[in-house]
């Protein structure tokens, strides 16, 4: 239990003093008209109180990752602690600010126009195709995840799991194409009163009942799933763990909030603040999942019987630790993550094909048009088994995250400011994007020797390129300084 809470002060200490050091090196302007109010529309661009903007983008950026994705990571055991304080804290938050503040000193943009802004058109027209294909599956996932929690807390009563899937289809499309503050901006408090019963309630509980948390030793933090030959620890629970550490998903949704901030204050507290709190749900149901069943060892086995199924341990846990009425409160809680990441994945999906082929959201029929293509594509991914759409879906958002870390690099380089922050975690995450989808299951299924040299090359390269090209704007820093 000392490594829990350990963990959970780093997160609160990593928020309070390195989101101030991102925020000096970005230089926020608080005089500077923000897009919400230059540019306001009355549909996406919409002036929004800060608290709730804050909320919005919490329950935007924390779907089934820092739960589901918790749940699995914790199959590893305690160290799934030490990435999900380090990765949220250098690399997560690192990434939510600055997509954020990119997206808000440009308009509002999405992280596919910014892209093209730093690492040129052709990465630019990739990172629209990647990030739309992201969305759609994204939105499935989102689907299929919460109408099967929603059918096992209404034990299978009316139409079963293609009901709620027809229900949260519905919610998806109008959430997508009516004004941000008429759906989104009513709905997600109350969204946000469920998620925070959910995370304190099992914290308490987990408290009061005395659970067996492990500790972080040198013993633990060796691989500790079932099968560790074909699940190594690096780079498997580095994508595993997503959304409670780092994940791309996040930057396509900043600019949605980016549009309704009315000041760059708000900054620090709305994109690395929201990251922070997703890592301390991450640790919360990581912990709950290592000591819930008697600890890491048990897990793997209840997860092996259940094949996998991360919404089983999830609604057992919920209903034993809270009760029958706590537990559908808490598991309203848990599905209310899912929904609010896939409901703002269609409309961000929406805004970026609207950026790219330049047509006015304003009218309903534009809006409409985009929408109704969209949904299609993402029915048709809910036909696919979820834990298949699931693992690619995992690789792809860290992939995401990896380009915006060199989109971010190559902003503070062409700026001139500290590219360390940005260009570390992006060198990191190169060697595990690479590494996973050579020796995943779902990928190449490589040795690891070969998957771990593939990756670590990767990354070098890119590294004595980046730093080869900090060394080009120094000689041009130098020549300018003559001349002048």
């Amino acid at each position: 239990m000392i490594s829990f809470l350990l963990s959970v002060l780093a997160l609160v200490v990593g928020y309070f003093l390195y989101s101030k050091v991102v925020e000096r090196i970005f230089v926020i302007d608080p005089a500077r008209p923000t897009p919400a109010i230059s540019m306001q529309d009355g549909v996406d661009y919409v002036p929004l109180p800060q608290w709730k903007i804050f909320l919005i983008q919490f329950l935007n950026i924390a779907g089934l990752g820092p739960i589901f994705g918790a749940v699995a990571g914790a199959m590893w055991g305690p160290s799934a602690f030490i990435w999900i304080v380090l990765g949220s804290i250098f690399a997560g938050g690192v990434h939510d600010y600055f997509s954020g503040m990119l997206s808000l000193r440009h308009g509002g943009e999405s992280i596919t126009e910014t892209t093209g802004r730093y690492l040129g058109n052709g990465m630019k027209q990739f990172m629209r195709v990647f990030t739309i294909i992201l969305m759609i599956m994204l939105g499935a996932v989102f689907i299929m995840g919460p109408a099967k929690i929603l059918d096992d807390v209404f034990n299978g009563v009316g139409g079963g799991v293609t009901m709620w899937v027809w229900i949260i289809f519905v919610y998806y499309f109008l959430s997508t194409i009516l004004p941000i503050d008429k759906l989104i901006g009513k709905l997600y408090p109350l969204f946000g009163v469920a998620m925070l019963f959910m995370a304190v309630g099992i914290s308490v509980v987990m408290f009061q009942d005395g659970l067996h948390v492990p500790e972080v030793t040198w013993a633990s933090l060796s691989n500790l799933h079932a099968n560790p030959e074909k699940f190594p620890l690096f780079p498997m629970l580095f994508v595993t763990v997503a959304c409670g550490a780092i994940s791309g998903f996040h930057a396509s949704q900043s600019p949605l909030m980016a549009r309704c901030m009315t000041n760059e204050k708000q900054g620090r507290s709305i994109f690395y603040g929201a990251m922070i709190t997703e890592g301390i749900v991450a640790l919360i149901w990581a912990a709950i999942s290592m000591s819930f069943f008697g600890g890491v060892s048990e897990l793997n086995e209840v997860m092996a019987q259940q094949n996998g199924n991360a919404a089983w341990v999830v609604s057992e846990i919920s209903n034993s630790l809270l009760g029958k009425v706590g537990g559908v409160l808490a598991l309203l809680g848990v599905v209310a993550a899912p929904i609010t990441s896939g409901d703002t994945a269609f409309r961000s999906a929406r805004l970026i094909i609207a950026d790219f082929i330049k047509t006015d959201q304003g009218p309903f029929k534009n809006r409409l048009l985009i929408s109704i293509p969209l949904f299609a594509a993402g029915y048709a991914l809910t036909r696919i088994d979820f834990g298949v759409v699931w693992r690619y879906f995992a690789w792809t958002n860290q992939s995401l995250a990896t380009v915006v870390l060199w989109v971010i690099t190559a902003y503070l380089i062409q700026e001139r400011k500290q590219y360390w922050v940005s260009l570390i975690p992006a060198v990191f995450m190169t060697a595990v994007a690479t590494s996973y989808i050579l020796v995943a299951p779902e990928g190449f299924q490589l040795p690891v020797p070969i998957a771990y040299g593939a990756g670590i090359g990767m990354a070098t390269v890119l590294l004595i390129f980046t730093l080869f090209k900090v060394s080009r704007v120094k000689e041009y820093q130098a020549v300018g300084a003559l001349i002048e």
